[in-house]
């Protein structure tokens, strides 16, 4: 077995080590409102998770660029709200167009030939597209320091408002998310991703 100490690795090489081992992980495609009031910043994020069910909070990881906060954590903490789209089949080449690195002041989503429609009660609007929307408002953020005292990373960790199904997606009758139906996609390293692949059971021991 080869051994690496993470300490004496380099940052490039902890972020290929996590993202070669932590596999596959979902994709948070996140909405948010820049301060201007207008401009929808739009971007994707493979370090995200569910933290609680009660009260319902997911994290995202947004890793800082050169010690500046990107637009996504910037405008989570300026409008307290944001939107995270869970990644289908049907639009992961337009998601993958937004992860360009654009001034704050130019949406991704004018990249795209995704659409976007306003959120009930919310100032940031979200993905038309999306068959899964989870309306969000800032819990807390977490800034993640290296070992020179640095800041690196916004943990967003945020407070689920509603569950927005997209009827094909969702079994009303049992309130079950339906897999197949949604066809997630998740991220691998570099620039591969993969789909949802064979489901199995394994029954949980009592």
């Amino acid at each position: 077995m080869t051994i690496f100490k993470s300490a004496d690795l380099s940052q490039k090489e902890n972020y290929k080590f996590l993202t070669g081992s932590i596999i596959p992980r979902p994709i948070a495609f996140v909405t948010t409102l820049a301060e201007d009031g207008e401009t929808v910043n739009a971007a994707p994020f493979s370090f995200f998770n569910v933290v609680s069910s009660d009260p319902a909070i997911v994290s995202i990881a947004v890793q800082r660029a050169d010690g500046k906060q990107k637009d996504t954590a910037r405008n989570a903490a300026f409008t307290q709200e944001l939107n995270i789209h869970i990644v289908s089949e049907e639009f992961v080449e337009e998601m993958n167009k937004t992860a360009a690195r654009l001034a704050p002041d130019v949406s991704e989503i004018d990249k795209t030939s995704l659409h976007l429609e306003q959120v009930p009660g919310m100032k940031t609007p979200k993905i038309s597209e999306a068959n899964i929307v989870l309306t969000a408002k800032l819990e807390q953020i977490i800034p993640i320091k290296n070992d020179a005292d640095e800041v690196v990373s916004d943990l967003i960790l945020a407070r689920i408002l509603t569950y927005d199904f997209a009827d094909e997606v969702f079994d009303e009758k049992h309130h079950y998310i339906l897999p197949e139906k949604l066809a997630p996609v998740a991220r691998l390293a570099g620039n591969d991703y993969t789909n949802l692949g064979e489901i199995f059971r394994i029954e949980r021991p009592n």
